[in-house]
């Protein structure tokens, strides 16, 4: 078996403002980054460089943008025939809807007008509770869920390297931050609603029939799903996965374990990279990352592909 590289696309809170400045500089990528903005009906270049902080935490606004970003970095990662040296691919989260369009199974125009409708709709189930999550990192798994239950609490990514990030009513995320499990820290997270729980279960409505609408391809690359991390070799029954995984826990914890049992030998992280480089550092210790931020960083993921390239 040849080296394996693995693209991950990040997920919601990996945005910075201004983050894509860098790339449009080049005309072809202003280009396709217009062509994303006019799928999802959205002004996707603004608000990769000109809106404040405030405006791309907006969900509505962050999932579109994240998954443009990752589109637009998986252009630039697979020219030149380099595609083919690509091992397989795998999303956090949102980031699941770029890894389905890397992998061949939505066109781009879809995946966009898909994560459009995902980004307004966790927004308005967000909006009908005061819900939000909280990373918790250190501790016991057993004694923190245990916790979570009494609290009403649900586990939402379950990150590896002893970080689960957890969600639910505010007040009880309150509770949990004064009286942690012990040996944990609690850390309040701006994200705007309960994602990846029950509180998601009005979204999911919304997405099943915007899947309807959807006509997947099985996929041309091996990709993982976030919820059990298992290969997903049917189209449709990846878009299913991701019409679900709004309301159900993102096990990137196993995705991780998976890419080692297949023999990881380096991860790519696609725009606006850093939060899963960071945490394969930790979970998949030795293994070389490259996390492109700016197309500066390209040459070291196609150093990267060009190494292990050769089957």
């Amino acid at each position: 078996m040849g080296e394996m590289i693995v693209v991950v696309a990040p997920g919601q809170g990996s945005q910075t403002p201004g983050f894509l400045e860098p790339w449009l500089l080049d005309d072809a990528r202003r280009e396709h980054l217009d062509r994303l903005s006019d799928a999802a009906g959205i002004d996707l270049i603004a608000h990769g460089t000109t809106s404040d902080a405030d405006t791309i935490r907006d969900t509505a606004v962050a999932q579109p943008l994240i998954v443009a970003a990752g589109l637009m970095t998986l252009g630039a990662l697979f020219e030149d025939g380099r595609r083919e040296r690509i091992g397989g691919i795998a999303g956090h989260s949102v980031g699941e809807i770029t890894a389905a369009a890397g992998a061949g199974i939505l066109p781009e125009a879809d995946a966009m007008r898909f994560v459009r409708a995902r980004g307004e709709a966790m927004a308005d189930a967000a909006g009908r509770a005061a819900t939000g999550m909280s990373a918790v990192i250190g501790g016991d798994e057993d004694a923190l869920l245990a916790k979570l239950d009494t609290l009403g609490l649900e586990p939402a990514n379950f990150n590896g390297a002893g970080q689960i990030v957890v969600a639910g009513e505010l007040e009880s995320l309150g509770a949990l931050a004064q009286d942690p499990p012990a040996g944990a820290r609690v850390i309040p997270l701006q994200v705007a609603g309960a994602f990846h729980t029950r509180w998601m279960a009005p979204a999911v409505e919304t997405l099943r029939e915007v899947a309807s609408t959807l006509a997947p391809a099985d996929p041309s690359l091996t990709i993982w799903t976030n919820h059990d991390a298992s290969v997903v070799t049917s189209g449709s029954a990846f878009v299913e996965l991701l019409v679900g995984q709004v309301s159900s826990p993102v096990r990137w914890d196993k995705t991780m374990e998976s890419f080692a049992a297949n023999g990881v030998s380096g991860i790519i992280e696609l725009a606006p990279a850093g939060a899963l480089t960071g945490l394969a550092k930790r979970g998949l210790r030795g293994v070389p990352t490259v996390a492109v931020k700016t197309p500066d960083d390209l040459q070291a993921a196609y150093d990267l592909l060009d190494a292990n390239g050769s089957e």
